[in-house]
């Protein structure tokens, strides 16, 4: 009997953190960050901090969860352990494929945006060549793949603190006109305030990724609760400190209506600074839809491997050790639905798609806990109540969008 081909233990904690830090950054605060500004205008900072402390909420039931189940199609086996259902553990999996594959359309239409502010290329033969270029790196291997990931992830941070840096001078503003960025008590400004937090969540997928990767990671146990925290952290700090001076470089509705808004924010001071700040953007969008190809072909190779999925996802390359017939798949699915559907759209309703995941998610690790109250583990160990309040939150974020979308 041939034996089994598995995936490759490459990934150690340092590239761990950055691969999760490079899915969030790069995926949604380059692509989104003017579209929150334009939904809350001088609240965007407020609103990224919400989204922030929902998705850490969750990060830290993931946390848990990845040190008692280190395995890829993590989603799927911690809704499997909670649940006991195997309908419930199928659709999760579904889901969060879904959510991979939605995202990685919404960063290729983004990355398209910030390569037509320095060339007016057509939209689909642009598309098709950027959607066929991160599969291909997806199937090339992993260790390649979280080089090309962790390389442009320290581009964008860097990006990020040297953007904030050349526009610092402006923070002197802020003892003038911090009431700019104090919410009255207002229904209405509430109301934009919320829209613009789910909309900022998409900002903060890319957690959860790192789970998926766990049977490619040195030492998972440990390493990926740490990473995951770490990064969710990391992200909500740069995040609020980096919007707030954006603002008081650049009029909210300026903001919105950049493609590269994070560029539009030094344009004033440097028009060097602003082209290699425009550069970055469109590297941040490949490399977050890359991320979600990785992720969503690993999901299906997990799911395959517990029969949750047809066997032909569990095929692994000879030669590049990655899942090659899954990563096809979801590339040409990504491909699909880029062609047709625009930039805020996708991020709409891959957040919808990732709150019920995160919902199901800490129901789940309620559940165990419940079951097996005493167990002592080498990894992080919550209190109980803690996944209810995260499982409430996400629900009532879902809720409160659907609730918009009615009434409008």
């Amino acid at each position: 009997m041939a034996e089994t081909i598995k995936l490759k233990r490459a990934i150690s904690l340092p590239f761990l953190i950055l691969y999760g830090v490079g899915t969030m950054v790069g995926g949604g605060f380059y692509a989104l960050v003017g579209k929150v500004a334009g939904e809350a205008g001088y609240y965007a900072p407020l609103a990224l901090v919400l989204s922030g402390l929902l998705a850490l909420l969750s990060g830290l039931s993931f946390a848990e969860l990845s040190s008692r189940y280190p395995v890829s199609a993590g989603e799927v086996r911690y809704v499997s352990a909670g649940f006991r259902n195997v309908y419930l553990s199928r659709l999760a999996g579904a889901l969060v494929i879904l959510t991979g594959i939605v995202s990685a359309a919404t960063l290729s239409v983004a990355t398209i945006g910030f390569l037509q502010d320095f060339v007016p290329v057509p939209n689909a033969p642009a598309l098709i060549v950027l959607v066929l270029l991160m599969g291909a790196i997806a199937a090339w291997g992993i260790g390649e793949s979280v080089a090309v990931v962790v390389f442009i992830t320290v581009l964008e941070i860097a990006a990020l603190i040297y953007a904030a840096f050349v526009a610092e001078g402006e923070l002197v503003q802020l003892q003038q006109s911090w009431q700019l960025f104090v919410p009255p008590m207002n229904a209405e400004i509430g109301v934009g305030i919320f829209t613009a937090a789910f909309l900022a969540f998409y900002a903060f997928i890319g957690f959860e990724d790192m789970v998926n990767i766990a049977e490619e990671v040195k030492d998972a146990k440990r390493a990926l609760p740490a990473a995951i925290i770490i990064s969710v952290l990391l992200c909500l700090i740069i995040y609020a400190w980096v919007s707030l001076i954006a603002l008081l470089s650049v009029p909210p509705k300026q903001l919105a209506a950049s493609n590269t808004p994070v560029a539009e924010m030094v344009r004033a001071h440097s028009w060097y600074s602003s082209t290699g700040l425009g550069i970055v953007s469109l590297l941040t969008g490949l490399n977050g839809a890359l991320v979600q190809i990785i992720m969503a072909a690993r999901v299906a190779y997990g799911m395959a491997k517990r029969k949750h999925a047809p066997s032909w996802f569990a095929n692994v390359n000879s030669k590049t050790q990655t899942p090659f017939n899954a990563t096809l798949l979801i590339t040409a699915l990504v491909l699909l639905l880029a062609l047709f559907f625009p930039l805020t759209t996708l991020a709409k309703i891959t957040s919808g798609i990732i709150l019920l995941v995160f919902a199901a998610v800490n129901l789940a690790l309620w559940r165990i806990k419940r079951r097996h109250p005493d167990r002592k583990g080498t990894g992080i160990r919550l209190p109980i109540f803690l996944p209810i309040i995260a499982a409430l939150s996400c629900i009532a974020a879902l809720a409160f969008q659907l609730w918009l979308l009615l009434a409008s």
